[in-house]
């Protein structure tokens, strides 16, 4: 008798098909025949296997595989279809195979070595959009990617697809190929560009034997991905993903090819009393040939000039054409005091740590920054952010007119600052001014594209405002952006569980969760990633860890309003539904108006709801 049991999996599925292969089959059947084995077997099959994927079946001119890892997946279609277009190079255009790829992250039916399902379906028909010779992929396989691989996703909006009763997301991986050797006979469906050039600033090294002067390598090294991120005719990793590198051995080469660029600036800073030595030095990713070198002792008021010094240093050999603004806005100090600008690095240092005691210490050095120097624009910025983080976070007693006097200071000196713009953006939210909250947080994505914090209280104003699908996309990107946040993923998981992505949902609560670990090791103190932590592991199924974490949190700062919410959430997904309620009742009645448009809105409240007792909630809400 058959085994009635049906057998389900989690797996990267990746469908392939020959773009034309009947139009190649009629014009050389035994060529096309013969090529399409060689592709095969010297290069597809051997990169499947090297990704620790299986090919599930051949379909002719195709197949379909699947890999136990996403990334896997997605490392394995990149480098299958840059083989392809390589061993392309010489074959004439009507005669060049070319793959389509799909890759979904989906349930699927197993029977024997076969595989069925929904999530084999959506492989095959995101095969069917993308481009020849290019890869797409759903939101699932985006967002567990992340940027662990630094691809770029290009968003292709919700696809209809055939046989598929939802829109789907979908996007483009970009490939960033080279343009075809010269001579050969590419013609207008090859729409590759000779890219601009790329750079990677690794975190220079602090080797002033003292540790506390840490804050000093690290800021020279943010402003001068500053000051290149300004310059149009250069792509400039960003900070937050050449940091992964802080403090571990890498390689140039690995490093280049990890984040797909062709140069890479590493360095070394040296503070001791008023002199800095800074070394710098500027190597070719792909031959790890040094370009350019050079040693800067001088005096700690120079600072900005040094920092100009290296950012033209390297225009002038990547051969990049400053605009006449992007020379105007790059030669411009930040401040006329170097003890303020100390002060203001210090600051950075600690808001980077994102936890309430460092919040607070980050407040008091932008404070002393902006008492030494009175037009210090982010300084003021820096404020805001502060400020923004302490009543979000931690429902600390801030003024909102403060946050929104801080980041107009800051705009009145300085209005290209994004971090301000986004402070501004939560502010002006926070007073339910939302169209233009919406314009500030999107002024600060234009200026810069990279700021977690824009997409982070962005994506939050969103969610007061009921926008589900936009607050998911926003909090996705904060993720990627910043590697070692665990907030974004883990708010996220009520979104994604109001919208009916479960799977999404898992995906986010185990990466947030394991972020949340980190945090833990790092900060024992921070009751957030204890209680936000804990809701990931509720979401996992995991219901003993995450009772443990959430007395965790109440045991750290018992008197933390939001570490009551969050494990009031915890309660409602458990089954205490009784617990649950008590905590909300009794913290509602100082709770901020924005603590009330989240309890409207939060799926972890939906078991809850129709509890009788509910009512008090409700009322306290008015």
């Amino acid at each position: 008798m058959d085994d009635p049991t049906v057998h389900r999996r989690l797996t990267a599925i990746l469908a392939a098909d020959v773009v034309t292969y009947s139009r190649l089959m009629g014009r050389d059947e035994e060529g096309t025949h013969a090529a399409w084995k060689a592709h095969r077997k010297e290069l597809i099959d051997a990169k499947i296997a090297e990704c620790e994927g299986r090919i599930v079946k051949l379909t002719g001119d195709g197949f379909l595989a699947e890999f136990p890892s996403v990334v896997n997946a997605v490392t394995c279609a990149a480098t299958v279809q840059r083989g392809m277009l390589e061993r392309n190079a010489g074959v004439p255009q009507r005669s060049r195979i070319k793959l389509r790829m799909g890759i979904n992250l989906g349930d699927v039916i197993v029977e024997g070595d076969d595989i069925f399902g929904d999530g084999v379906n959506v492989a095959v028909r995101l095969e069917s959009i993308a481009a020849p010779g290019g890869i797409a992929v759903s939101a699932a396989v985006r967002d567990n990617v992340g940027n662990r691989l630094d691809l770029r996703f290009e968003d292709m909006g919700e696809q209809t697809l055939k046989n598929i009763d939802r829109p789907v997301r979908a996007y483009g991986i970009s490939l960033d190929f080279p343009p075809a050797p010269s001579g050969s006979d590419a013609s207008q469906d090859e729409p590759w560009e000779i890219e601009k050039p790329s750079i990677a600033v690794l975190p220079f090294n602090n080797i002033s034997g003292d540790p506390e002067q840490e804050y000093f390598s690290d800021g020279i090294t943010e402003d001068i991905i500053t000051d290149l991120s300004k310059i149009s005719g250069l792509f400039v990793v960003a900070r937050n993903t050449v940091y992964i590198y802080k403090g571990k051995p890498a390689k140039v080469q690995q490093v280049s090819q990890d984040l797909r660029v062709n140069y890479i600036l590493e360095g070394s800073v040296r503070k001791a009393g008023s002199r800095v030595r800074v070394t710098a030095q500027l190597v070719e990713g792909k031959g790890g040939g040094h370009l350019w070198a050079d040693r800067y002792d001088r005096d700690l008021t120079d600072i900005f000039a040094l920092q100009d010094e290296i950012t033209h240093t390297i225009v002038d050999h990547l051969k990049v054409k400053l605009l006449p603004e992007e020379k105007k806005v790059i030669g411009q100090a930040p401040t006329g005091s170097f003890e303020a600008y100390a002060y203001y690095l210090r600051g950075r240092h600690f808001l980077h740590w994102h936890s309430k005691s460092h919040y607070v210490l980050a407040k008091r050095m932008f404070a002393m920054a902006v008492e030494l120097d009175p037009l210090y624009a982010r300084a003021y910025a820096g404020i805001a952010d502060c400020d923004s983080f302490l009543f979000l976070h931690y429902n600390a007693d801030v003024s909102i007119d403060g946050i929104l006097a801080a980041s107009a200071k800051a705009l009145d000196l300085e209005s290209g600052l994004a971090e301000a713009h986004a402070s501004r953006g939560l502010a002006l939210s926070l007073r339910e001014r939302h169209p233009e909250a919406m314009a500030e947080f999107d002024q600060a994505i234009a200026l810069d594209p990279n700021l977690f914090e824009a997409y982070y209280f962005y994506a939050r104003a969103c969610f007061t405002q009921g926008k589900l699908d936009e607050a998911a996309r926003l909090f996705q990107r904060a993720a990627e952006i910043k590697p070692d946040d665990y907030q974004a993923l883990l708010v996220l998981i009520n979104v994604l569980r109001s919208l009916g992505r479960e799977q999404e949902m898992k995906i986010a609560a185990r990466e947030g969760v394991a972020r949340a670990e980190r945090e833990l090791v790092l900060r024992p103190e921070n009751a957030r990633a204890a209680y936000l932590g804990a809701l990931g592991l509720a979401a996992l199924g995991e219901l003993d860890r995450a009772k443990e974490w959430a007395g965790r949190a109440l045991t750290i700062d018992p008197d933390d309003r939001l570490a009551k919410y969050n494990v009031a959430c915890f309660y409602s997904l458990e089954g205490e539904h009784e617990r649950a309620i008590g905590l909300l009742v009794e913290l509602l009645p100082r709770a901020t108006h924005e603590t009330k448009r989240w309890v409207k809105y939060d799926s972890d409240l939906d078991p809850i709801r129709r509890h009788p007792h509910f009512l008090k909630v409700l009322e306290l809400l008015d």
